[in-house]
């Protein structure tokens, strides 16, 4: 593997002194996942110190470390391995920017309230057709993570996708002015981090300041028909951006979908470019997820990539793991369909899972069955927006709804009866529950913030199967 850093780079990126002349060829700040030839960054946050691993980094293979104190513990004979900063959290971010400058890379930011994480896979899928592109791994979309992921990036990427994420007010135009992006996405606005916003409205501001980092010719991409679309647009404005680019069912909208027929093997999308239609197809099946796909040709054509090229590999999109992954799983009289949205959750996004769901052809003995866990930091309105599901959920025709968690019992006691399959007061209670209720023919879908803690329904229904449940091919 060629060089991602050599010391002289990383000293000189941090404004250190090094004589050392190791090579680096990847990055990671935490001990226990080294790759032989990472940098170590030993960051020190509220709960833990890095500095306290570096010696085990060392032992497992790492090639150097950045440090901002040199331990006791740390032998002579491995001080040629460290590289000194002041502090190296900003050392960390003083290596991002030098890897943005260094690059040539056509870079794209994505945030929303939903979305951000699929919009930002596909980009990723499917720009990688056109040239080297390097995106966000996981969850690393905070203020770790953004700087981590940047200073990881290859100098001869052509392409990359930095997802950014929030909880608080302030947080992403610093990430933005730190990527700065050629393409800025927001995929949505909707009440999620209520508990540190005061309106929905704050959120849109917060998410529309992505446009930060955005040069004289930078795009922002925009929902046009989110509610907050007004101050997305003023925001972002005043957050310096020119080109503005708008994607959903609106008549004024760049993008537009004009239909999404779903199917067991994924989104047929029929859609309007700047009023030229196109058809492509999805590997994935959701109306949310052909809205996704709107974003993500904006931001693909702002950057200047093959558009032909783009649209086709759309069809080799398939979910990441928690965040749609489909098993199916053999049990007695035939098998059932296990559907993993584990990893988060939102009222806007359990409404688009239900939906799609509910709009997938099945077999007409199939139940629709839906397993939820609470959804974190709402606020004040956390009752009413865990209530609020009961309604759609009823017109989707849900036969089963089952539900974990002490804000969850709001919308347990909200459902019509037939519908409530059984509440419990975390997953481990209602996972038995679960587990002895589904039969052959049952497509289910189990969700809810990571907080929550809903994997292990996932892996009891799997578990169902034995050695015979598998991942659909299709990742449906």
């Amino acid at each position: 593997m060629s060089a991602l850093w050599t010391a002289s780079e990383i000293a000189k990126a941090c404004g250190a002194k090094t004589e050392a002349s190791w090579l680096a060829t990847g990055i990671s700040i935490d001990s226990r996942t080294i790759v032989s030839g990472d940098l170590f960054v030993a960051l020190k946050g509220p709960a833990f110190d890095g500095h306290g691993f570096v010696v085990k980094a060392l032992e497992a293979g790492a090639a150097g470390a950045l440090v901002h104190q040199i331990a006791a513990n740390i032998p002579a004979s491995l001080h040629h391995k460290l590289i000194l900063v002041k502090d190296t959290f900003i050392g960390l971010n003083d290596l991002a920017r030098a890897a943005r400058a260094r690059t040539a890379a056509r870079v794209v930011a994505v945030t929303g309230s939903v979305g951000k994480t699929g919009t930002k896979d596909m980009l990723h899928v499917a720009l990688a057709d056109q040239g080297a592109t390097h995106a966000t791994i996981g969850n690393l979309n905070n203020h770790w993570g953004v700087p981590l992921t940047l200073a990881r990036m290859p100098r001869d990427a052509r392409f990359a996708v930095i997802e950014i994420g929030m909880n608080h007010a302030g947080e992403i135009a610093p990430l933005s002015r730190l990527a700065r992006p050629d393409a800025a996405i927001v995929t949505a606005v909707e009440p999620a981090h209520l508990e540190f916003f005061a309106s929905v409205a704050d959120i849109a501001a917060e998410k529309a300041s992505i446009a930060a980092g955005l040069g004289p010719s930078g795009t922002v991409v925009l929902p046009a028909d989110n509610a907050e679309i007004d101050t997305l647009r003023r925001v972002a404005g005043e957050c310096g951006a020119r080109q503005v680019v708008t994607f959903g069912t609106h008549d004024d909208a760049n993008i537009r979908l004009v239909d999404a027929a779903l199917s067991v093997a994924g989104t047929q999308v029929v859609a309007e470019i700047e009023g030229a239609r196109v058809r492509y197809d999805l590997g994935i099946a959701g109306r949310h997820v052909a809205f996704n796909s709107l974003a993500a040709i904006a931001a693909a054509r702002a950057i200047d990539a093959d558009l032909p090229k783009f649209l086709t590999a759309l069809a080799r999109i398939v979910p990441t793991p928690g965040r749609g992954d489909r098993h199916i799983v053999q049990v007695a009289g035939g098998s059932l369909a296990v559907i993993d949205e584990s990893y988060n959750a939102s009222p806007a996004s359990i409404r688009a899972l239900a939906e799609a769901m509910a709009g997938v052809p099945r077999a007409s003995p199939s139940r629709l069955i839906i397993v939820l866990g609470d959804m974190l930091e709402l606020g004040r309105e956390s009752a009413s927006l865990h209530a609020g599901l009961a309604s759609r959920l009823s017109e989707l025709k849900f036969d089963a709804v089952y539900t974990a968690g002490a804000m969850m019992e709001h919308l347990h006691a909200a459902l019509p009866r037939a519908m409530r399959g059984g509440h419990a007061k975390d997953s481990l209670a209602l996972s038995p529950l679960v587990t002895q209720s589904v039969r052959a023919g049952d497509v289910i879908a189990i969700k809810g913030s990571h907080g929550s803690n809903m994997k292990p329904i996932v892996e009891a229904l799997r578990a169902l199967g034995g050695a015979t449940a598998a991942r659909a091919s299709n990742g449906h």
